[in-house]
C-alpha cells in the first residue's frame, strides 16, 4: 500500500484486500477485492481517522510512519467500530498510547466490548466542532448507517467528508483512487450498488436521514472506507446512496427481475418464454438463475426494479429451497414494496404458491398471476407462458 495526498496535509491510506473470499462471512469479493481507506490530517493537533482491519495493521502502521511519527498523533476518530475500520486498534495503541480516541458516545461502550478499552477516549456529539490548527473537524452522527454507533467526520477547510462506510463500493481501484482517474465509472457504480444492497439497504431510511443532514453543506471531496474517493464529482455518488435509499420506502424503477431456478429442467423449459415475453414487451429485464448466482449479485436488481418474475419448481410441497434462501435475504435486506407473478413446474401436487403468499405478506409483495403446470409444460403451456410474460412486462412498464 502508498498513502496518497487529497490534498497539502490530508492523506488516505489506502490498505487492497485481495486475500478475503466473503466479505462479513456473507458477500462474494473474491475476484473484486476491497480496500480499507483510512485518513490523515496533520496539523498542530494531527488527527487519524479510522484504522484497517487486523489482518493488514504491520503493513499500515508501516506506511502510516512514512507520514508521521504515531507518537505525534494527537487524535484517533472512530467513526464506526465494525473490525473491518477498527482491527488494528490495539496495535494502534502500542505505538500512539497518546492518541486520544473520539466517537460517538455509543461508541465508547464498544469500545470495551470489542477490545477492553476504557482509557483515553472521548465521546464527541452532534454538530461538535475541533480545531486542530488551520483545519477544522465538524462530526455528524448518522445511526444506523449501518450501526448505532456511526457517525461522520466532515473536514471544514477542505470541504472533505469522511462517511466511513456510507457512500463506499467493493473493487480495488487499480489505475488511481479517485473518480477523476476513470472515464467511465459504470463498474464502480455496479459495486457500490451491490455494496449497498448488501450492507446498507435495511438501513435505507436511516441513509436518508443522514442524507438530510448533508443538504447544503459544501463537499469538494467525499472520502469513504471502502473503493473509490470522490473529488471530480462528489455528489455523484452521495446522490446514488440517497436515489437507492428512496427505493426502501417507495416505488423502484421500471424494471424486472426474473429468477429462476430448476431441478430437473422442467421449469427451465418455460424461462425462455416467459423471457421473451418480457423482452417483447420492452420492459429492462435482469435475469439470474439463483442456483448458480450468489445472493449478492441478486440483490440489486431485486432493489432497484419494481418487478419480480419467480420461476422455481415445488418441492416437498413448498417452494425450491434455493429460491426460498434468496426471498428470505431479500426479507432481512428489507427488499418491500414490488409486484411479481410465479411460474414453476410441480409433481403431483402444489405447494409453492402457498410458500410465495405467507412470505409475500412479511415482505408487502402483491402476488399477481400464478402459472402452475405438472411435470414438463405442454407446448399449450409455453404459449401461456409467453403471455404471461408479456402481460407482466407490460404491467410494470
Amino acid at each position: 500500500m502508498k498513502s496518497i495526498a487529497l490534498s497539502e496535509n490530508i492523506f488516505c491510506l489506502p490498505v487492497q484486500d485481495r486475500s478475503t473470499r466473503l466479505f462479513e462471512g456473507l458477500w462474494p469479493i473474491e475476484k473484486e477485492g476491497i480496500t480499507y481507506n483510512s485518513y490523515l490530517i496533520r496539523d498542530e493537533k494531527t488527527v487519524l481517522i479510522d484504522l484497517c482491519k487486523e489482518l493488514f495493521q504491520d503493513d499500515y502502521l508501516k506506511e502510516l510512519r512514512t507520514l508521521i511519527d504515531p507518537a505525534k498523533i494527537t487524535y484517533l476518530v472512530i467513526n464506526h467500530m465494525e473490525p473491518d475500520h477498527s482491527g488494528a486498534l490495539h496495535a494502534f495503541r502500542e505505538v500512539a498510547p497518546q492518541a486520544v480516541i473520539l466517537g460517538s458516545p455509543k461508541t465508547v461502550k464498544m469500545l470495551d466490548d470489542f477490545f477492553g478499552i476504557t482509557e483515553n477516549i472521548r465521546s464527541v456529539a452532534d454538530g461538535e466542532e475541533l480545531e486542530l490548527g488551520t483545519h477544522k473537524l465538524r462530526f455528524i452522527s448518522a445511526p444506523m448507517v449501518h450501526w448505532p454507533e456511526t457517525m461522520f467526520t466532515y473536514e471544514c477547510q477542505t470541504q472533505t467528508l469522511f462517511p466511513c462506510d456510507a457512500f463506499g463500493g467493493y473493487g480495488i481501484p487499480d489505475k488511481g483512487i479517485f473518480d477523476g482517474d476513470y472515464s467511465d465509472l459504470s463498474s464502480f457504480d455496479a459495486e457500490s450498488l451491490r455494496y449497498y444492497t448488501n450492507i446498507v439497504a435495511a438501513f435505507s431510511k436511516p441513509v436518508l436521514n443522514a442524507g438530510d443532514k448533508l443538504a447544503g453543506l459544501p463537499l469538494r471531496t467525499v472520502a469513504p472506507s471502502h473503493g473509490l474517493v470522490w473529488n471530480k464529482d462528489p455528489q455523484h455518488i452521495v446522490d446514488l446512496y440517497l436515489k437507492w435509499s428512496s427505493y426502501g420506502k417507495g416505488p423502484a424503477e421500471k424494471g424486472v427481475t426474473l429468477l429462476h431456478g430448476s431441478m430437473y429442467g422442467n421449469t427451465d423449459k418455460m424461462v425462455a418464454v416467459v423471457r421473451r415475453g418480457l423482452e417483447d414487451a420492452g420492459v429492462p429485464l435482469t435475469v439470474h438463475d439463483v442456483t448458480t448466482t450468489p445472493v449478492s449479485y441478486i440483490l440489486p436488481a431485486l432493489w432497484t426494479n419494481q418487478g419480480v418474475v419467480i420461476g422455481a419448481p415445488t418441492y416437498e410441497g413448498t417452494l425450491f429451497p434455493t429460491m426460498q434462501m434468496v426471498l428470505h435475504m431479500a426479507e432481512i435486506k428489507r427488499v418491500f414494496n414490488k409486484q411479481a407473478v410465479y411460474f414453476g413446474s410441480y409433481g403431483w401436487g402444489g405447494g409453492a404458491e402457498r410458500f410465495l403468499k405467507a412470505q409475500f405478506e412479511k415482505m408487502h409483495w402483491e402476488l399477481g398471476d400464478v402459472l402452475g403446470f405438472p411435470g414438463q409444460p405442454t407446448q399449450e403451456n409455453l404459449k401461456e407462458g409467453y403471455e404471461f410474460g408479456k402481460k407482466f412486462g407490460e404491467s410494470i412498464k
